[in-house]
């Protein structure tokens, strides 16, 4: 399991290899550098495309088309590309306008053993009847650096560790052996980043002391639709987590699951919550639902493609500087269909034979797909974008 972290030189940066470690699951990430955003300037139009219906065992919300927004002098597109930093003060008027943009040109614009009852996981405990996934001790520390040594080996920037856990009361012993882990991963020349469910500032503080990179807790959808989706947990409480993890100094990773059964509308609020944060979460992974039977998500039909290229083009215009990553659900995607998303603006990939429970493409074969389609990984923490280069006759 290892996040390899490979940069597109174009449009992408890291590659994520996910390491097994059953309990404890690892994965490196790639990513590649986002191109910069057209100066074009176009006038934005509503679509009036529907929400796409969703069946499946929870209820879908279904809604009419929203009414065309009222004209206003200022072109919302044309400036979300030609800012010069980034805001954090988007209304969800102006999110719903960049997102439901007519596509093409939208694309054209971006280029450049757990507690909790999630609906989507298959580690919920009260779900493991019908999943059949045994909850299994946490990863040794030199188990988990021999698999960063090996992620590192084969160019991951990124190395990602994850604990099915709801948070980290009365787990001690287990974050110093994190720490531990952390430690070793920065030794060999690599980001590091965890995801453990909620934590408080004192945790955090020690994650951070550790030299954590980026924590990663997902806010997963709006805050309207999310209890439709986990009701062990609120929207706040999530938010309280990653308030900790940017007052300790970590960057903060942060994004949501499409194909729940949400709408454009709830999409639209996913992007609003993390827009607005007081600083923009420096990873954004945008996860496919991948449907894992026997969740009460598990019939859920595949989340339309447009409705994920919309989601990556609008973050990456309204989050300019965010990593924008293509996460769970992309073994399911054509190779066509990933250039795409590295077109819109996507520029991380998570790389390795599984991601948490779920299939992930291999460190391998997303290799191949960089050199096909040109596409380079950046060194680790380096963000910057590439030199220019100048032709001479």
């Amino acid at each position: 399991m290892k996040p390899a972290r490979l940069v597109v030189r174009r449009l992408a940066e890291p590659l994520v290899r996910p390491a097994r470690s059953n309990r404890l699951r690892l994965f490196t990430t790639a990513s590649s550098r986002p191109s910069p955003a057209a100066a074009a300037a176009v006038q934005p139009q509503p679509s009036d495309h529907p929400p796409f219906p969703i069946s499946g065992p929870n209820p879908v919300r279904h809604e009419a088309p929203a009414p065309n927004p009222v004209p206003t002098p200022k072109n919302t597109l044309r400036d979300a590309v030609s800012a010069t930093r980034p805001r954090n003060d988007w209304t969800r008027d102006e999110i719903a306008v960049i997102y439901n943009h007519p596509l093409m040109d939208l694309v054209h614009q971006a280029t450049g053993g757990c507690t909790e009852d999630c609906s989507y996981c298959a580690q919920a405990t009260r779900y493991q009847k019908g999943t059949g996934l045994q909850a299994k001790k946490v990863e040794s520390v030199e188990s988990v650096l021999a698999a960063a040594r090996q992620a590192a080996a084969n160019g991951s920037t990124r190395f990602c560790m994850g604990a099915a856990w709801r948070d980290m009361r009365g787990r001690k012993n287990s974050l110093r052996n994190i720490a531990e882990m952390i430690k070793g991963v920065r030794a060999l020349g690599m980001e590091a980043c965890v995801t453990l469910g909620m934590i408080d500032g004192a945790q955090a503080k020690e994650l951070a002391d550790a030299g954590l990179t980026a924590y990663n807790h997902n806010v997963d959808t709006s805050r309207e639709f999310y209890p439709s989706v986990i009701s062990t947990r609120t929207y706040d409480e999530r938010l309280q987590t990653l308030g900790y993890v940017r007052d300790a100094g970590i960057n903060v990773c942060s994004g949501g699951i499409l194909g729940l059964g949400e709408t454009s509308t709830d999409r639209v609020g996913l992007l609003h919550t993390v827009s607005t944060l007081p600083k923009h979460p420096e990873s954004f992974p945008v996860n496919a639902l991948v449907p894992i039977k026997g969740t009460p998500l598990g019939d859920r039909e595949p989340i339309d493609f447009p409705s994920m290229l919309r989601t990556i083009a609008t973050a990456r215009i309204i989050m300019p500087a965010t990593i924008v990553r293509i996460a769970a659900g992309r073994k399911t995607m054509s190779e066509e269909k990933q250039a795409l998303c590295f077109m819109a603006g996507a520029n991380a990939i998570f790389t390795g034979e599984k991601m948490l429970t779920t299939e992930c493409n291999g460190y391998d074969e997303d290799k191949e797909m960089f050199d096909r389609w040109g596409l380079g990984p950046m060194k680790s923490f380096d963000k910057s974008p590439p030199p220019a280069t100048s032709c001479s006759s």
